[in-house]
């Protein structure tokens, strides 16, 4: 497929499990992995890498913000360096495991809170480029925001997601919960098929924004996600 379909994954950690892995991997393309400071550790890392490989799905990193009681959705502090620091050392970690598989690092795909202050900040898409810079490989983002400018700027190859299990604002933001609700797969396959085909998504306040869909996300802790991903699947 020429659009591919994307999903945030590998967010257990330790004996608490998060999202049917194993389910999803069949209909989907690229897992982002979390890198340990929102969700997962070395082990589901390493297994959800491993899982990833015999499906023949590529691996990025999903390095949030130090935020692991709160799932990586709250907005944090922090200097230039430090967060450049810290997403060197989670992209670092998972690009071990894949080492270690013979896979490439495919990706980075900051998360929840630190996806959405990139989107607006320079200085935050600055400190993740200076990060990205280390390893080579493209940034996903959304399309006509900050972060798609800053990472272009300093020549980094750029990935626009659509979301197809999350609303979006009327300014164009995607708008992230601490909780991700249900949704209808029948629904969600059909905005994604218009995301692809129009360019375009109704917004919360019933009006319509443009989009780009290089790639579209489903999310592992989404309730009912297979079915999401199968459905967007199908439709693709």
């Amino acid at each position: 497929m020429s659009v591919q379909i994307n999903c945030d994954m590998g967010e257990s950690f330790g004996l608490w499990r998060m999202g049917d892995d194993a389910a999803i991997l069949p209909f989907i393309d690229v897992a982002n992995v979390a890198c340990g400071f929102h969700a997962s550790d070395p082990v589901v890392m390493r297994r959800t890498v491993r899982m990833a490989k015999e499906h023949g799905v590529a691996v990025g990193a999903h390095p949030s913000l130090p935020d692991l009681q709160g799932f990586g959705r709250r907005e944090m502090k922090l200097d230039a360096d430090e967060l450049t620091a810290a997403i060197i050392y989670q992209v670092g970690a998972l690009k071990a495991f894949l080492d270690a598989e013979g896979m490439a690092l495919n990706h980075i795909k900051p998360h929840g809170a630190l996806y959405a202050m990139s989107a607006r900040d320079e200085a935050v898409a600055g400190a993740i480029c200076d990060a990205a810079d280390v390893f080579g490989v493209p940034l996903y983002g959304l399309a006509d925001t900050v972060h798609e400018q800053v990472y272009t700027a300093r020549g980094l190859s750029f990935v626009s997601e659509f979301y197809a299990d999350l609303d979006y604002a009327a300014e164009g933001r995607v708008i992230i919960t601490r909780e991700h609700e249900a949704i209808d797969p029948v629904a969600a396959a059909a905005r994604t098929q218009r995301a692809v085909t129009e360019g375009r998504v109704m917004t919360i306040d019933g009006g319509e924004i443009a989009v780009r869909a290089d790639s579209v996300c489903v999310h592992s802790d989404t309730p009912g996600a297979v079915a999401v991903a199968a459905a967007v699947r199908n439709i693709l």
